[in-house]
């Protein structure tokens, strides 16, 4: 590819770019009016079937009378596998998109993202098919006086167009984009977040002394937004600090509420659950206006399928998310029952055989259930 081709690749991708947001449904889902709610089970790869059959035999366990009256449909969704998607050449096949789309929620394991190649995520390919906007990771560590809530732009920056850079000789380019759209909504939800739930102070966490464009234009209508908030401070930290912050004891107790762009997002809520025990330990819910997807944070694991440490998969990542489903279709009873019993459990699972397996785990949590 040369100069004049990558210039004309650019404009189609701005061109995509503008009808993406001309073209958004802002059409909001109310769960509580709802007759019959589906929630598509999604096993994804490597340890996903595993951890994907505890969490369903707990939603059958905490829903069976919502279930029995047809109020909730569970629906396995075959197809999202690594083999399958390699074999079409699709991130999502148009099969699985389809029966997707006829679901009002998903509970996902986590898929593998084949390295290099043109292949986009699974989950980037749905979050932009499914406009799930809002990447949100609750994290808790009680007795530090901690209780974050990260709102991470799941639809933009660096990875709507990750896969669609252009290299030239000598040369490598990729794309950020950052709409003003894209930015508000994220900026409300965590705004909302903070007003309903009686936070006071919501960190804007941005790079925008260097990408000073896009960056910069986050920062700019997160402060527009939170003009709309009073009471609610809203403060601005770099990505790089706000690292540093995280494992600061003298003063990480003070966060509460957390938004930022998109790649940013991706790695600080990693870190955040290291420090919570671990990513295994914390949940993910993806939430757009018609759709929402909860699942694991961590990846498919295949290292511990190849190691033979099946066994020893830990499920309480997706348990976590599960919690947060609940929450979402206005099961709250059950969400807190589910909540309570992984609070409770003192069966500790590690990932290896160093702690316990986890059908152990799994023995104990649904005699707390």
């Amino acid at each position: 590819m040369d100069i004049t081709q990558a210039c004309e690749a650019f404009r189609v991708l701005l061109e995509e770019q503008q009808a993406r947001i001309a073209n958004a449904n802002e059409e909001k889902k109310d769960f509580s009016g709802m007759d019959t709610i589906t929630v598509g089970i999604i096993d994804g790869d490597g340890i996903g079937p595993l951890i994907m059959a505890q969490a369903e035999k707990v939603l059958r366990m905490l829903l069976a009378d919502d279930i029995a009256a047809g109020k909730i449909v569970l629906k396995n969704i075959e197809g999202l596998t690594v083999e399958n998607r390699l074999a079409l050449g699709k991130s999502v096949p148009e099969e699985v998109l389809a029966q997707i789309k006829a679901c009002d929620v998903l509970l996902k394991g986590p898929t593998t993202t084949p390295m290099g190649g043109t292949m986009e995520s699974a989950n980037v390919t749905l979050r932009r098919e499914l406009d799930l906007y809002a990447n949100v990771r609750p994290v808790s560590i009680p007795e530090e006086g901690i209780d974050w809530i990260f709102y991470r732009e799941n639809t933009e920056g660096e990875y709507v167009l990750g896969s669609r850079g252009v290299s030239l000789p000598g040369m490598a380019v990729d794309f950020k984009v950052t709409t003003d759209f894209g930015t508000r909504r994220i900026a409300k939800a965590a705004f909302d977040y903070a007003k309903n739930n009686g936070k006071t102070r919501v960190s804007i966490v941005t790079k925008a002394n260097i990408m000073k464009k896009t960056d910069g234009k986050f920062t700019e209508i997160c402060h527009q937004v939170a003009e709309n908030y009073p009471g609610i401070q809203a403060d601005d930290w770099y990505i790089d600090i706000m690292t540093a912050n995280l494992v600061n004891p003298a003063i990480r107790s003070g966060f509460q509420v957390v938004v930022l762009p998109n790649l940013y997002g991706d790695i600080i809520t990693d870190e955040a659950a290291q420090l919570q025990g671990g990513v295994g330990s914390a949940g993910s819910a993806n939430i757009g206006d018609r759709y929402a997807m909860f699942e694991a944070i961590h990846g498919s694991a295949p290292r511990m399928i190849a190691d033979g440490l099946q066994d020893y998969v830990n499920p309480t990542s997706i348990l976590r998310a599960t919690v947060m489903l609940l929450r979402h279709i206005c099961r709250q009873d059950a969400a807190q029952r589910l909540e309570k019993a992984l609070d409770d459990c003192d069966v500790t699972v590690t990932g290896d055989a160093n702690g316990a397996t986890c059908q152990a785990f799994m023995n104990q949590l649904l005699t707390l259930l």
